[in-house]
């Protein structure tokens, strides 16, 4: 008990502050092991973790800077791919558009060509037509004019070569004639 007495009176004058001296030095040597615990063991695994941390930020923005440049690449070969095919289209566009013209140059051409054509041909069948009618009309006139000089004079003038050079000779009068009236 005496030493119970001697502690409790050694107690009274301890400062409430400050800890007693082998508190103080077992505090400070737990404080040592549990800094140098923190410092061997806990810091190196928690500067790595930050560092694979911060390089996978890098990484991630490395990668994301990467994939902008290429989606930047490939918006400008888009744009000039599209341009190119605008470009391409429109001298396709002006290809048939002169294609057509020349078409049409043609077509007109031909359809000309086959007015012309039929204009000339129906132009050769009137005028043959029409030499037909005057050879059909020359000789209906000159029978009904050498009928008529024979029922006027009385005989039959059919077989006389010399009333078919006299009803040639007024045809070719009358054609004359009429000739020089369109004239």
């Amino acid at each position: 008990m005496l030493n119970a007495f001697v502690t409790a009176a050694a107690e009274e004058t301890q400062s409430p502050v400050l800890p007693a001296l082998p508190d103080l030095v077992w505090g400070s040597l737990a404080f040592a092991i549990v800094l140098a615990f923190f410092l061997w063991k806990v810091l190196p695994s928690m500067n790595a973790m930050l560092d694979a941390r911060r390089e996978a930020i890098e990484g991630g923005i490395k990668r994301a800077e990467e994939m902008q440049s290429r989606a930047t690449a490939a918006l400008e070969e888009y744009t000039a791919k599209l341009a190119e095919a605008r470009t391409e289209a429109a001298q396709i566009r002006d290809q048939a558009r002169a294609d057509g013209a020349k078409i049409l140059a043609e077509l007109r051409e031909n359809a000309q060509a086959e007015a012309a054509r039929v204009t000339a041909s129906a132009q050769a069948q009137i005028a043959a037509e029409r030499q037909s009618a005057l050879v059909s009309l020359r000789t209906d006139v000159g029978s009904l004019a050498i009928d008529l000089a024979g029922g006027v004079i009385g005989e039959s003038l059919s077989d006389d070569a010399k009333a078919k050079a006299v009803v040639d000779r007024f045809i070719a009068e009358l054609e004359t004639a009429q000739t020089a009236g369109k004239a």
